[in-house]
């Protein structure tokens, strides 16, 4: 017999904790969420301040009579499910099956599987918080209305099985409108016009961009403007106007929350969102260390924070000195977003001398290069500023203005280890001008018109998506991944050249549903609701106050 029951959600992390706790402590998993609305019916009492009808999930019948049991036997019940709104849901529906007695029954929550971490948990139990259960439970609530209410249009319209959700129609509204976008845009002509230009004295080439005239910006948008510019331009002398030497300083990216682990994810290693969260769940829950046993080697993945403990601040000092030397380290604190919920850290290893390389063999290949990602951003973040020496110049030919402008690479700082991808096409370095000085008279080697379109806004990736969906305020950290998984496996949207285009069905289906429910199918009042959930978990309001009653009456 037990003396303490600890349960968590999964057998890896169950493994994991074991090992920090004592012989009379017996570790159990839920294996998930063990109740949930019926799937046969609405299973929201209208009527009655939306009092949802849960039930015991089919197939987890004998793992209840188990849990129960181990319940029956121990003196205390500590419940540590994960550490954000969707863990302290399923302590409730646990601590609500196992029926015990109120005072056996407590919650514990830790941002790190950790010795220290698991042990202080269990030394500092608390309530289950009843304002997060509640924002899950009216998330719970106000999707299973809103599919509830669609799909019978989708069956009527297009064909039986067909289902709507809440935020995954509003994602699939982002994807259509951008098609609609691309396929109304008219394209405008400019053009560009560059000078190859030569310093007489080092013989050092560099290219100038047209700029204007009479240091007044000229855009020029036909072949016609071009060969009047070219005209004028036939005999000029090139002179130096105006040179400006300066420095550029540039800062380490934040540690990763949720959102910015994806997009980096899928832009550095071709990662889908699934298959990010899927890895960080494994390296969160633990990973088997030779000689360390099974090791929790990231902090807590589902985080809308950039906030980092004082321990793990020290930690990384103590690695960026012994490694780097004194000069690259630099203690920064990041601002986090006045809607982030700041419960816990952003995302950082947990062990800052686990170098990605000293444990690669012990790692499956995408376990490597996610963790390597996820300590390289943690580490780059506590290092100090790039340094860029900067020169622009401005060079009259006839009265019109080029411009060029170089940098080189002064103090490498943070960028030692790592530099943040982009959605776009990555820049390029730019050299460094040779040194021109002011009145000096340049050699023209070439003038290059080259005749431009504007382009269409291209359509969103998996990265990018992530992106705008955060920007909107649609969704929460622990739901990006779902929205996008479930877009696709209904066939809405389709990926090409990890792009996003929406199907022929997806755009019926947002049509009937924009049509049907525009005070629903919109940006704002999706962005509401989530922020009606926020004010729910910090006790600003109740459950029962939510909009899902505005729906219900649609």
């Amino acid at each position: 017999m037990a003396d303490k029951l600890v349960i968590v959600e999964s057998p890896a992390k169950a493994n994991t904790i074991k090992r920090f706790l004592g012989g009379s402590t017996k570790v159990v998993a839920s294996m998930g969420h063990i109740r949930d609305l019926p799937k046969s019916k609405l299973g929201v009492d209208i009527e009655h301040d939306f009092e949802p009808e849960y039930i015991n999930i089919r197939g987890k019948g004998d793992l209840i009579k188990s849990l129960k049991k181990d319940a029956k036997q121990a003196k205390k019940i500590y419940i540590a499910t994960d550490p954000d709104r969707e863990g302290e849901a399923i302590a409730w529906h646990l601590a609500t099956i196992l029926d015990e007695e109120k005072n056996k029954i407590t919650r514990v929550t830790f941002n790190e599987i950790t010795k220290s971490a698991v042990q202080k948990a269990i030394k500092e139990p608390r309530d289950i918080d009843v304002n997060l259960v509640d924002a899950q439970q009216a998330r719970r609530v106000l999707d299973r209305i809103v599919g509830y209410k669609m799909s019978p249009v989708l069956w009527k319209k297009v064909k039986r099985g067909l289902s709507a959700g809440r935020v995954q129609s509003v994602a699939v509204k982002l994807i259509v409108d951008r098609e609609e976008e691309i396929e109304n845009f008219k394209p405008e002509e400019y053009w560009n016009l560059y000078a190859k230009l030569q310093d007489k004295e080092t013989k050092k080439e560099f290219e100038a961009k047209f700029y204007g005239k009479e240091n007044k910006k000229i855009e020029v948008h036909s072949e016609e403007e071009t060969n009047k510019i070219l005209k004028d331009l036939n005999k000029a002398k090139y002179i130096i106007q105006e040179v400006k030497k300066g420095e550029k300083k540039k800062n380490p990216a934040p540690p990763f929350t949720t959102s910015t682990m994806q997009q980096e994810a899928s832009r550095k290693l071709g990662f889908t969102l699934k298959k990010t969260m899927s890895i960080a769940q494994g390296l969160y829950e633990g990973v088997k260390i030779p000689e360390k046993g099974t090791v929790g080697l990231i902090t807590y993945m589902r985080t809308d924070s950039t906030r980092i403990s004082e321990e793990a601040r020290a930690a990384a000092k103590t690695h960026i000195v012994s490694t780097y030397g004194e000069n690259y380290y630099e203690n920064r604190y990041y601002k986090t977003s006045k809607d982030a919920q700041d419960a816990h850290e952003g995302i950082r290893p947990t062990y800052a001398e686990l170098e990605p390389e000293s444990i690669k063999e012990h790692l499956t290949k995408d376990q490597y290069k996610l963790y390597k990602l996820i300590y390289n951003r943690f580490i780059a973040s506590q290092m100090s500023t790039a340094i860029y020496d900067t020169m622009s110049v401005t060079i009259d030919a006839n009265g019109y203005q080029f411009r060029a402008n170089g940098q080189n690479l002064k103090f490498k700082g943070f960028m030692t280890l790592y530099v943040e991808g982009t959605d776009g096409k990555e820049q390029e370095e730019e050299g460094m001008l040779p040194d021109l000085k002011e009145k000096q008279e340049l050699n023209l080697k070439k003038l290059e018109p080259k005749q431009s379109f504007t382009e269409p806004p291209p359509r969103y990736t998996e990265a990018s998506l992530v992106k705008a969906l955060e920007e909107k305020e649609i969704g929460r950290p622990s739901t990006y991944s779902p929205i996008i998984t479930t877009i696709l496996d209904r066939r809405y949207v389709e990926k090409s050249q990890k792009q996003l285009e929406p199907t022929e069905l997806g755009k019926i289906v947002n049509k009937l549903l924009t049509e049907n429910f525009t005070d629903v199918i919109n940006v704002e009042f999706t962005a509401k609701i989530e922020n009606e959930f926020d004010d729910i978990a910090n006790r600003k309001r109740t459950m029962e106050t939510n909009d899902s009653r505005i729906l219900w009456t649609i």
